[in-house]
């Protein structure tokens, strides 16, 4: 038996009898555990669970000292995800072969990411088509989204609201009418889906680089120098040192974000920055998964070395940052 599997069998066991015996002390298993004392098998990170459960076992009783019965709650939670890892391993290897190999990690990455886009839609599909046509119109988004904003501008007084209001409803429909293809002011599932995520689609890349350019050309010249790029992504502190990271970023800018030199980036600049032709975001943390997780160095992964390294794969969209271990088999 995969000892994963095992492990969380035994834990499973001891959950039942843990909370059996709360049940007859009339505590729930959190109370349970300030009063818990254990005698028969000491409990750390390295205890085989198979031993705790033979000597309680052989016991016929298990009491537990403070502190261990939350540490079992949490190893039970571990090993739960797990083996709902050991699920999405199975998925990820298409061929069934046993092996992970780079390319099937770069493919299911790409499902994720794409699943992640649809499954954001549909959550806010019901939010915005008003009507219930299957369809949602600009005056549908715009009502649900700055319905308030326009019956009641009063309430936004403030310089900076009537600024924000003012800049991104305009935005927001030219996006729209952009996501729209075919012109109907209405989008279908895949029009919206465009207007959410536009970066996701070829035909919505020039909207990303325009808003990109907007929000971060704050002269106003259709350009982004140094300054503006810095200002983006640091609040300097008048006549505070620069930390290294933003020199750093410096050099980022004049020595790879301005191609020609002019201590500016244009559009073609800014488009090549934030959308690289070059640079397949999925195939690189694909090979980063396997490069850290290859134990034996054959360039592809088994189910035991990504489970031995899966803290990093929680961390990845392999599994969308760890959110696929809810989901259903059925689901992912």
């Amino acid at each position: 038996m995969n000892s994963n599997l095992a492990q969380y069998l035994d834990l499973l066991w001891l959950s039942s009898a843990l909370e059996e015996r709360a049940n007859r002390g009339g505590k729930n298993r959190h109370a349970f555990s300030n009063e818990i004392t254990c005698p028969l098998v000491p409990l750390t990170a390295s205890t085989s669970l198979s031993a705790c459960v033979t000597a309680g076992q052989a016991a016929n009783h298990i009491t537990w000292r403070t502190g261990e019965l939350a540490w079992i709650w949490i190893r039970l939670d571990a090993l739960q995800d797990a083996v709902r890892g050991s699920k999405i391993v199975d998925r990820i290897d298409g061929d069934g072969d046993g092996y992970v190999t780079i390319t099937e990690l770069k493919a299911w990455i790409k499902r994720v990411q794409k699943r992640y886009v649809y499954e954001n839609v549909a959550k806010v599909w019901t939010d915005y088509d008003l009507n219930k046509d299957n369809k949602i119109s600009w005056d549908e988004y715009k009502q649900a989204t700055y319905g308030y904003y326009l019956s009641n501008p009063e309430e936004f007084e403030e310089a900076t609201d009537q600024f924000s209001f003012k800049k991104m409803l305009p935005r927001d429909e030219r996006r729209f009418q952009t996501a729209d293809l075919d012109g109907d002011l209405a989008a279908d599932r895949e029009e919206f889906t465009s207007f959410l995520h536009p970066e996701e689609f070829d035909h919505m890349k020039d909207i990303v680089v325009l808003e990109t350019l907007e929000d971060i050309d704050k002269n106003g010249d259709g350009h982004v120098d140094e300054d503006e790029y810095i200002a983006d992504m640091f609040s300097h502190e008048e006549g505070g040192p620069e930390p290294d990271w933003v020199r750093t970023e410096r050099d980022q800018f004049s020595d790879f974000r301005d191609l020609n030199k002019d201590g500016k980036m244009d559009v073609a600049e800014i488009r090549h920055w934030i959308l690289p032709q070059d640079y397949d975001h999925a195939m690189a943390e694909a090979r980063h998964l396997v490069y850290e997780s290859d134990q034996d160095k054959d360039t592809m992964l088994t189910k035991e070395e990504i489970l031995e390294n899966w803290n990093m794969f929680v961390g990845s969209q392999a599994t969308n940052y760890g959110e696929d271990l809810t989901k259903n088999h059925d689901e992912l």
